[in-house]
């Protein structure tokens, strides 16, 4: 028989603090072996915390499992490979509909057994009720905000009053775009759009009633 293929992972948060990769591979090398496993890689991600959204080695190991490059990944313990709980359950499920196996050393998870697959639906259902808890929360803090009379949401946009730029610039044609903007309290781009708007229709802005205006 073939050996089965493994994927070793292993992660350290820091580099200044006397972390070592090593100190998780040896003893999942000397588990291999005990197994008979094949040893297909190594992805150590160093100095990477694991609340990173992107970790180089790891989307590597997880290219080669959609390549269906290893069979199994073998890693020392899960919060080396999860960052948090959700995308753990997301990840160990992917690796499931791949066929790929998947053993926690130290936590003695193997979802290659009916065990370790029991367990792996007791972690989803602790994600799940994670993400009901985090809901209610978020959905407590807003009718406590509203309650409060605080405003939810973004910021309304004030009306573009395109008279008051129009005004600002025939009292002086020759002015800057930047010097209506200032005078009229409104960002470059929107006095640049009105003023090119009335340019390029060719509409006659001398129709529009000049205001004096006391910046």
């Amino acid at each position: 028989m073939e050996k089965v293929r493994v994927a070793l992972y292993a992660r350290c948060s820091t580099l200044d603090k006397g972390q070592d990769p090593e100190l998780q591979l040896v003893p999942l090398r000397e588990y291999c072996q005990r197994r008979g496993f094949a040893i297909a890689g190594e992805y150590v991600d160093n100095g990477i915390s694991g609340t990173k959204e992107r970790r180089p080695q790891l989307d590597r190991l997880m290219d080669a499992a959609r390549k269906r490059q290893i069979d199994l990944i073998l890693v020392w313990k899960l919060d080396r490979f999860g960052r948090s709980l959700r995308q753990l359950v997301v990840t160990l499920e992917e690796l499931s509909s791949l066929g790929i196996g998947f053993i926690s050393y130290q936590d003695n998870l193997d979802l290659t057994t009916a065990q370790g697959r029991l367990m792996f639906h007791i972690i989803g259902a602790m994600a799940e009720f994670e993400r009901e808890l985090i809901r209610e929360r978020v959905k407590a803090g807003l009718e406590n905000a509203r309650r409060k009379g605080r405003r939810l949401g973004r910021k309304p946009i004030p009306p573009i009053d395109h008279k008051k730029i129009i005004g600002v610039y025939l009292l002086d044609k020759s002015q800057s775009i930047r010097n209506i903007a200032k005078k009229t309290n409104m960002n470059y781009g929107t006095v640049n759009k009105t003023l090119s708007f009335f340019r390029d229709r060719k509409i006659d802005v001398e129709g529009f009633p000049v205001q004096q205006h006391h910046c």
